[in-house]
């Protein structure tokens, strides 16, 4: 207990979109029980609160807050929230991600802006707006969720998932570098396949998988993994946790890669 004892986490993606544990919602309640004071931030701002009475009921720290990443002004707004609740940002967990199915021919010019307006602009403006707060404070940490979609073909055609997700993993390692001198850690975490809400919420992922059959998809994603079954959250929030914590402080640049081995199958 205490990894993150006295700091201050900004978790954009804190909801999740049903029952039970998204990526973003168990890494803001682990993030409390490790001592964070977290700010958490959704596109749905219920959501946001449902994490946050978990953490408070548990006797953590938390503030929701409504915000669309894809919205330059909604991103200022959030850091300024953040920084007025609680005078400064240790740790930015971007733990968003649009996962629409379909390849360059099939995928919409709509779609395509739109996922990458989520998937990386937002994260670029998260950034934008954070890190001259964590220079000023003299570091801090900053920890994009990414996938292996970004650096195998999993199966399923992703085009504005994979692209944006590879770009991501970039845009970390470039900042990682550019950032360094001033001990601002940039890293990101690639999670595998995972039973969450989101990926169960995925009409057209249960298509690809099992002509829209969420168990059978369940079924035909564990047999995909070297350990028989998928990931979950709390496989993508301790993997956050300790690039969050000092115990990762001379660790950046990393595409740290949670996935039960699958990656080490494809081709």
């Amino acid at each position: 207990m205490g990894r993150l004892y006295n700091k201050v986490a900004l978790v954009v993606g804190a909801g999740s979109i049903g029952p039970g544990w998204g990526n973003g919602k168990a890494t803001s309640v682990l993030f409390a029980r490790e001592g964070a004071r977290v700010f958490c931030t959704d596109v749905n701002g219920e959501a946001a609160e449902e994490t946050v009475r978990i953490i408070r009921e548990e006797g953590g720290a938390a503030t929701p807050f409504r915000a669309d990443v894809s919205k330059s002004d909604d991103i200022e707004a959030m850091v300024a929230a953040c920084m007025n609740a609680h005078g400064r940002i240790d740790v930015l967990d971007y733990n968003v991600g649009l996962a629409e199915v379909g390849g360059v021919v099939d995928v919409s010019e709509e779609d395509w802006d739109r996922v990458f307006a989520v998937n990386l602009k937002g994260a670029y403006l998260a950034m934008k707006h954070v890190i001259p707060i964590m220079r000023g404070q003299g570091g801090g940490s900053i920890v994009n969720i990414s996938s292996i979609a970004s650096i195998r073909y999993t199966g399923v055609p992703y085009a504005t998932y994979s692209a944006t997700k590879a770009a991501l993993n970039h845009l970390t390692k470039t900042t990682a570098v550019q950032y360094a001198p001033d001990r601002i850690r940039v890293n990101a975490v690639l999670p595998g396949l995972l039973k969450t809400p989101m990926v169960e919420k995925s009409a057209g992922l249960a298509q690809e998988y099992a002509g829209g059959d969420v168990d059978k998809m369940w079924e035909a994603r564990n047999a995909q993994c070297p350990m028989g079954e998928m990931g979950d959250a709390w496989d993508v929030a301790y993997a956050a946790l300790y690039l969050a914590s000092d115990e990762a402080k001379y660790v950046t640049g990393l595409e740290l890669v949670v996935d039960g081995g699958i990656t080490l199958k494809y081709s």
